[in-house]
């Protein structure tokens, strides 16, 4: 009786120096390149209250805001295929984070009357609506590959966001009054690109990948 006794003792207390199986996995999923992902969404909120609050140097913080987090995306991919640390973790909110980053930049700039309303919904509908398609096709076991077209447009979508940007930090330090019209005419060169880009890419990969929506909605 006593050995048994004191065997439950012992059980109980190893139980609770045992690691809590949900901290463990918390843990492990907190690498380095997923504290740049939460820090990406973190800089996607400074961005937004820059921009929008009115503070002194908004335009110009927001810039810099952007810009970080732009980096960080690039290196928590270095760093996570540099040392084999990729997660679930990380799959998932590495291309959430980018596309809760671009979505602020793309509303912020529409309420501030850099862009046109329609063009940032258009970007940001076919963003989603591509998602959901690879979501789609997950769900079946089949992975997309992404389209060169696609990262045609991201770099397109992101050269067009940077000009704005740097534009009304500019302005900010150089208080030029207008523009001149030339200058006036690239924001609407890029813009135009950026929207035929996202719909011609879209109706690429979607036209490539068409059969994944049959076969959904046959199952």
């Amino acid at each position: 009786m006593s050995n048994d006794r004191s065997k439950k003792i012992y059980d109980r207390r190893a139980a609770r120096l045992a690691p809590d199986t949900t901290l463990c996995h918390f843990a492990v999923s907190v690498t380095l390149p997923n504290q740049l992902t939460v820090l990406r969404l973190g800089l996607a909120a400074l961005f937004v209250l820059a921009r929008e609050s009115g503070m002194p140097w908004g335009a110009t913080v927001a810039t810099a805001a952007f810009a970080a987090a732009i980096f960080t995306d690039y290196l928590d991919g270095v760093i996570a295929r540099c040392t084999g640390t990729e997660t679930d973790f990380g799959r998932l909110m590495d291309p959430l984070a980018d596309k809760v980053l671009i979505a602020a930049a793309l509303v912020c700039l529409a309420w501030s009357h850099d862009i046109p309303a329609w063009a940032a919904i258009v970007l940001i509908s076919r963003d989603f609506l591509i998602t959901g398609l690879r979501q789609l096709a997950l769900s079946h076991g089949t992975v997309l590959a992404a389209d060169p077209a696609g990262k045609t447009k991201t770099a397109s979508q992101m050269i067009m966001i940077a000009f704005f940007l740097v534009r009304d930090a500019a302005g900010e330090w150089l208080q030029p009054g207008a523009w001149p019209p030339w200058f006036v005419e690239i924001g609407h060169v890029l813009v135009a690109a950026s929207v035929i880009l996202s719909i011609y890419s879209g109706w690429r990969y979607a036209r490539a990948h068409w059969a994944v929506v049959v076969r959904s909605g046959r199952s």
